[in-house]
């Protein structure tokens, strides 16, 4: 059964997509109810008016102009392809309003391109969405003072590394790392220079670790970084070298020019190892670095690692 004209119509109409048909001189010829809805233009605003005459004014997500040289339905007109993507366009009320958008030819009864349609889609609420989504996803892996992994984020990661340890044989190791005398700094210069220690010691954690290396706040005044693909050398090293960095840096607290140090307990991951026995040994050389005096670290023995075979 071959639709009439009225029933063509209607069923445009009720789309809940924009939709417009231009000439092959871009007037616009029709524009449907969403279209309305859409843009807040009605089809007597618009119907008779090219859609080159800056009412619409589509742009980019770079704030470009779309409606003349870079107009995708123009392109469309022009070369018979149809396109996709997402442009802002321009609401009566003055704001903009995301769009994606598709724009195929139109032709008549010999095939010759005689205009050409746009069906455009609201997707606000999409882009909403997707920043709520960002936003929750920061909320439950990002420790929100430093930015850093959080522990949650950090647990995840250390079981993906288990798992490509166990699959691809790709080695991992461990740095536990906590600052030193941190509640004797927030009971002499509070909590606020605490926290700029913080945000010192995780700034110059994550500036200084391979891209491919994970450095996250496991609590408190307690780091993680998570070292891929390392040898037990290579990972010694690196710890030592992250921790003379943290020493070097200083911040300015009252008159005082303020150092911190970190100790550290260090351990390559072992193949019967889990993330409760892996933390309890990298805890337990932590506290050997304290004990023998802070801004150390300490490394697993290679003994341990032969008996656990």
């Amino acid at each position: 059964m071959i639709l009439d004209r009225v029933s063509y119509s209607r069923l445009v109409d009720n789309l809940n997509d924009g939709l417009y048909i231009v000439d092959g001189d871009r007037i616009i010829q029709y524009w449907n109810k969403a279209a309305e809805r859409i843009s807040g233009h009605t089809a007597a605003d618009l119907i008779g008016k090219p859609c080159s005459d800056n009412v619409l004014t589509h742009v980019d997500g770079d704030g470009n102009s779309l409606c003349h040289g870079m107009c995708p339905l123009l392109m469309t007109i022009t070369d018979g392809e149809a396109r996709e993507g997402e442009v802002y366009l321009n609401h009566k009320d003055g704001h903009r309003v995301p769009v994606s958008f598709r724009t195929s030819t139109l032709t008549n009864e010999s095939g010759n391109v005689i205009g050409g349609v746009e069906l455009f889609t609201d997707i606000s609420s999409l882009k909403s969405n997707e920043l709520r989504i960002k936003e929750l996803e920061a909320m439950a892996l990002l420790d929100g003072l430093t930015k850093l992994a959080n522990r949650n984020y950090i647990e995840k990661e250390i079981l993906v590394r288990f798992e490509e340890k166990k699959r691809l044989s790709i080695p991992f190791g461990i740095l536990f790392m906590d600052i030193d005398r941190f509640k004797r700094i927030n009971d002499t210069y509070g909590h606020d220079v605490g926290d700029l220690v913080l945000k010192l010691v995780a700034d110059t954690l994550l500036k200084n670790i391979r891209p491919f290396d994970v450095i996250g706040r496991w609590g408190g005044e307690e780091f993680i970084g998570i070292i891929r693909n390392i040898s037990r050398r290579q990972l010694e090293d690196l710890g030592n070298r992250l921790r003379m960095l943290v020493h070097a840096a200083c911040i300015k607290a009252e008159n005082d020019k303020l150092n911190v140090s970190i100790s550290i307990g260090a351990t390559p991951v072992y193949d019967n190892d889990s993330i409760d026995t892996l933390m309890k040994r990298a805890d337990a050389l932590l506290y050997e670095s304290k004990r023998a005096g802070r801004n150390r670290l300490t490394m697993d023995k290679p003994l341990a690692a032969e008996q656990r075979g």
